[in-house]
């Protein structure tokens, strides 16, 4: 198949390409050129700005486009009323923040998501990112109300990701030692890029379209089952300390980011709990957690000593955190 990636060179773009390219499809890419501009050379490659440079897509065709980085409706409006005769089959990958962060355990596609509401910003908060989101989802239903493929991702996980989220679990997993982590308790999902790559694409080659819920894993997972996986994978003697949700909240933590994917209790008990159910029945699958944590963790082990860490939990504070748990 003739395939358009909007994207295609940082994290998830790059295991869409990758796959496309095992598949054996013909990828086009588009992108301003800006991030690993050099990470395809041998690939066709359109240069330009999704917000001005559309026109440069006209008078083209494909047998489907992979939407990787649209972030506001009108950007959507912009780029389906570009391509709606250009390509048949459009793959837009939303996210799980659509949902309202509070609601009931095992959400499936029919529950509410967020609106925009009047005059609103398009300016992307941590606030305005999952209505947002719910907009171009809309915008690309009304343009492509029967081939549009609407992937609703969850935690991305594994090599060439920035985040730092996961992969921070798996490198101190691999440092040893005695280690402060969240309630054992506390539910966990994520998705490997790869995996999610090989279902968008599978997706893509059947024509799926409606909106599915895409993360993992298939049957329900902890922290106190993820960790020993990753602790038995790198051949590690770590030993993780389980702290209550009141015990890092007394002490300042900040959730999800200060202390990589820790969410309270109810926040975790909504928004790590999603129903993918209708994913697996069209063909979702993950390989291994074992080889996820072992991938990340030698590509991570390539990276600069100073590499960004938006996610974090630095050794000062854990080593405060360790005291105060064990007096």
């Amino acid at each position: 198949m003739r395939v358009l990636i909007i994207g295609g060179t940082i994290f998830l773009g790059r295991a869409l390409v990758d796959a496309a390219l095992r598949r054996g499809h013909r990828v086009t890419l588009f992108n301003r050129g800006i991030s690993n501009p050099a990470a395809y050379p041998d690939l066709e490659t359109i240069r330009g700005d999704r917000e001005t440079d559309l026109d440069r897509l006209r008078r083209r065709g494909w047998d489907a486009v992979i939407d990787t980085c649209g972030y506001l409706p009108r950007q959507l409006q912009l780029s389906t009323a570009a391509l709606r005769q250009a390509v048949d089959h459009y793959t837009f990958v939303s996210t799980l923040s659509v949902y309202p962060v509070a609601g009931q355990p095992n959400r499936d596609e029919s529950a509410p998501v967020l609106t925009l509401e009047g005059d609103y910003s398009e300016e992307v908060t941590g606030e305005t990112y999952g209505p947002l989101k719910a907009g171009c989802e809309a915008a690309l239903l009304e343009a492509f109300p029967r081939n549009a493929f609407v992937i609703r991702a969850g935690l991305i996980v594994g090599p060439y990701d920035p985040s730092n989220r996961f992969t921070y679990w798996v490198t101190r997993a691999a440092r040893g030692g005695a280690a402060i982590a969240p309630p054992a308790d506390q539910p966990l999902q994520f998705i490997d890029a790869r995996d999610l790559a090989n279902f968008v694409l599978q997706g893509m080659e059947t024509r799926i379209s409606g909106v599915y819920n895409v993360t993992g894993p298939a049957a329900r997972m902890t922290f106190g089952e993820f960790l020993p996986l990753a602790k038995k994978a790198l051949g590690s003697d770590v030993h993780f300390h389980h702290a209550s949700d009141d015990y890092l909240r007394r002490r300042g933590v900040d959730e999800f980011m200060g202390l990589p994917l820790w969410l309270k209790r109810a926040s975790a008990e909504s928004f790590m709990t999603f129903n993918v159910d209708r994913a697996l029945a069209a063909g979702l699958r993950f390989r291994p957690l074992a080889h996820t944590i072992r991938d990340t963790y030698e590509w991570a082990r390539t990276l600069p000593e100073d590499a960004p860490k938006p996610a974090d939990l630095s050794t000062e504070l854990e080593t405060t955190l360790l005291e105060d748990f064990n007096s």
